[in-house]
């Protein structure tokens, strides 16, 4: 099996090939949250780029609990005009004949206090990081969890109304649906929390109620968790059954990542030496893709649901060793097509790996890098490589083109300066 065969799903749409542009956050809609023409030509430049699908960063289904200013916020039916720009953006993402998903989610605990200072979640737990930029969560009612699953079917509808060719149900990386599943974040003792089975059911059902709405043959994908790489949180035995209730759902793609915001495992993956033991194989650890061993080890246990990996991934000796040996079905790649949107198409054509920018991403001076050692700054360094992918991302929606040259440090400011113009947009 090689990354350019297609990919039959369950609800018998085909993907052209194995390679997906992974989510990622851009930050590029108006303060109202509806799409700008910069996502056009953001996701036409990546459409372009050869991956057979692509997953777009997270669509906000409250305007109150987003993940960063300017994500894209469909809460509610959409205006004449919200339809328009988001049909301009799926078309845009879907030129080159690829499918173009839409990943819906919500923040929960994880909205920053600069967006809501008390944000809804599924308990009054708050994040466990210092420095006061979230604050401490309210716990949601039933009836308002009923509401966020039928805003989670808004969401779907519109995708499909607007031409996207699937969507994904954003259940990782410690936002609401995540939170519900942990049992660190989730203790409740109702019907939505305490067992497995009950942490589940809010994805469950709005798994269930969008399936409904889109009907049978529109893929739903889910995004979810291998483990949080937390004591006492989802672990990779959750994960496992859980995967199994979505293949009995239906679900037609499930992507496995891993990690909150709390433990990136998402965003800062530079070895699993200090994650517990979480029953797998531990060569994870000395390989290109993160979470490949968990996905090996759910894929054994699953019948029909195909895998998408996320993470890692460099060379197209891995990618094609992923899929040939059944950990994976499907290959994302994420942070590589900022800097390098073509580079799906190059491994299509027979390139060995994909670009890798380890130059631009140091934060000091060389005779000052080993100060990057030191964890405040490292820390500090791992925020400045986030922000200099916004940057870049920033820069594709702007020109179409990348900006290898631009520092961390402007990326931090600049990244900075636009989500306070948001912001203040927003509440003015």
């Amino acid at each position: 099996m090689q990354i350019a065969e297609p990919l039959r799903l369950p609800c018998g749409a085909t993907l052209p090939n194995r390679l997906a542009k992974g989510a990622m956050t851009e930050g590029l809609a108006t303060p109202d949250g509806v799409p700008t023409p910069a996502l056009d030509t953001l996701y036409r430049v990546w459409s372009e780029g050869g991956a057979g699908m692509h997953l777009t960063g997270n669509v906000i289904i409250d305007r109150d609990h987003l993940e960063r200013p300017g994500n894209v916020v469909i809460d509610r039916a959409p205006s004449a005009d919200m339809m328009a720009a988001l049909t301009r953006w799926a078309k845009a993402g879907t030129v080159a004949g690829n499918h173009l998903w839409m990943q819906i989610s919500h923040a929960g605990r994880q909205t920053q206090t600069l967006v809501n200072k008390t944000p809804k979640a599924p308990s009054a737990v708050q994040l466990g990081l210092p420095g006061g930029q979230f604050g401490v969560p309210v716990p949601l009612t039933g009836d308002e969890i009923r509401d966020l699953i039928q805003r989670f079917v808004i969401a779907a509808s519109a995708a499909k109304a607007a031409g996207f060719t699937g969507v994904q149900i954003h259940a990782a990386h410690g936002y609401l649906i995540s939170q519900f599943l942990s049992p660190r974040a989730n203790q409740r003792t109702d019907e939505w929390g305490g067992s497995l089975e009950n942490r589940a059911r809010f994805l469950m059902d709005t798994v269930k109620a969008v399936r409904a709405a889109v009907g049978k043959d529109f893929p739903v994908s889910v995004k979810l968790n291998s483990a949080d790489f937390q004591k006492g949180g989802f672990d990779f035995e959750d994960s496992l059954k859980v995967a199994r209730w979505l293949e009995e759902a239906g679900v037609d793609l499930l992507e496995i990542s891993g990690g909150s915001y709390e433990q990136p495992r998402m965003m800062d993956l530079d070895g699993m030496e200090a994650v517990e033991d979480q029953k797998v194989a531990p060569s994870t650890a000395a390989r290109e893709a993160y979470f490949v061993d968990f996905a090996k080890a759910m894929k054994a246990e699953l019948k029909t649901m195909p895998l998408m990996v996320t993470g890692g991934f460099r060379t197209r000796a891995a990618m094609d060793h992923a899929l040939s040996t059944g950990a994976a079905d499907v290959i994302g790649l994420g942070r590589p097509l900022c800097g390098a949107p073509n580079a799906c198409r190059d491994l299509l054509n027979g390139a060995a790996d994909i670009p890798r920018f380890e130059k631009q991403l140091h934060l000091l001076p060389g005779w000052l890098r080993w100060l990057e050692r030191v964890n405040a700054v490292r820390a500090l360094a791992g925020f400045g490589v986030q922000f200099w992918y916004y940057a870049q991302i920033w820069a594709l929606g702007q020109t179409g083109q990348v900006d290898l040259k631009k520092s961390v440090f402007a990326a931090m400011r600049e990244v900075d300066a636009r989500n306070r113009q948001i912001m203040a947009a927003r509440q003015g």
